[in-house]
């Protein structure tokens, strides 16, 4: 009975040696057989440095500043586009205003235009002492200059100091050219006085004074003019009432010429014939204090078309001055 058992457990024995092997020589055997590998790293992530934020937060606020600047530039692009539609529009209701006006006054410009080149005389009475003074004079025939007498004792140039009128090749050495024979058909006066269209006197030493009348003043004053170009605004109302206003005197007979190109559409011919009326009043007899002439240059006339109505503004202009205060315009055709 002892022998059994011990054979019976020397069998189990063996046979659980025999599985413990296999069980460790497949695990062996399959180790063997998976080929081993390396791990496979899916990606590296980078921390950045302190540096790199720093970097990229400056080209931030860069960005952002020039997005600033843009959006400026754009905003300014579109003001000045809106100012600019606003300019045309307005432009264009002022041509239209023009050709409307220039349609109704065709007829009148036509009328002025004849008149250029054409000389008219205006009669003056002369006084016993400007009689005396011409007595031994060889005067020009007619007394004129221009078509305008020159029997007053005292004269007042009022010049249109305008671009158009200074800077036109020709025409400012026209003008003086027309100041320097008006002076020498005048023999001998009692005083003299140059001034712009504004009021603004050529010598500030004689500022409300008449400047003597001697051969080294009549050459002064024509040296001077040659560069003389102070503002103007190119119409005659304010050097004609400062002139009136400051050196009329009942006891003195004074004419003033009246020298430009053109007169601004902006301005009325109404309100300065009005200005005008009111200064240079009537006396018992129907005779104005002071007599105006006017002298019309051919400026415009070498520009474009759509400019010349200003010229015919200031023919009328001065046609109506000249007519109701005793004197008469002369327009001249050219520069020579």
């Amino acid at each position: 009975m002892a022998r059994r058992k011990r054979a019976e457990t020397e069998s189990f024995t063996v046979s659980f040696l025999d599985v413990a092997s296999c069980g460790f020589g497949a695990m062996i055997i399959l180790l063997m057989i998976v080929k081993p590998a390396d791990p496979t790293m899916i990606e590296v992530s980078e921390v950045p440095s302190d540096a790199s934020v720093n970097e990229l937060q400056e080209q931030l606020f860069e960005i952002r500043g020039e997005t600033r600047i843009l959006n400026r530039d754009l905003n300014a692009k579109h003001e000045q586009l809106s100012s600019l539609t606003e300019r045309i529009a307005r432009l264009r209701r002022d041509l239209s205003d023009i050709e409307g006006r220039y349609q109704t006054s065709s007829q009148l410009s036509d009328e002025t235009t004849d008149e250029f080149g054409k000389l008219s005389i205006a009669r003056q009475t002369l006084t016993a002492e400007m009689q005396r003074l011409l007595a031994n004079v060889a005067a020009p025939e007619n007394n004129a200059i221009g078509g305008v007498p020159v029997d007053s004792e005292y004269i007042i140039f009022i010049i249109d100091t305008s671009g158009s009128m200074y800077n036109t090749p020709g025409n400012w050495n026209k003008m003086l050219e027309v100041i320097d024979n008006t002076l020498d058909v005048y023999p001998e006066v009692k005083g003299i006085q140059v001034m712009n269209d504004m009021g603004d006197y050529m010598f500030n030493t004689y500022r409300g004074e008449w400047i003597p009348d001697t051969a080294g003043r009549r050459q002064q004053i024509i040296q001077t003019l040659r560069t003389w170009n102070p503002y103007s605004n190119s119409s005659p109302v304010e050097g004609v009432t400062r002139a009136i206003n400051t050196f009329y005197s009942p006891d003195k007979k004074i004419s003033i010429y009246v020298l430009g190109d053109d007169f601004q559409p902006g301005g009325s011919i109404q309100d300065v014939l009005q200005t005008i009326d009111r200064i240079n009043v009537e006396d018992a007899n129907g005779d104005r204090l002071v007599r105006i002439h006017g002298i019309g240059f051919p400026t415009i006339f070498s520009g474009p078309r759509r400019f010349q109505q200003s010229v015919y503004r200031y023919s009328t202009l001065m046609r109506e001055i000249t007519s109701r205060n005793g004197g008469t315009f002369v327009g001249l055709n050219d520069f020579q």
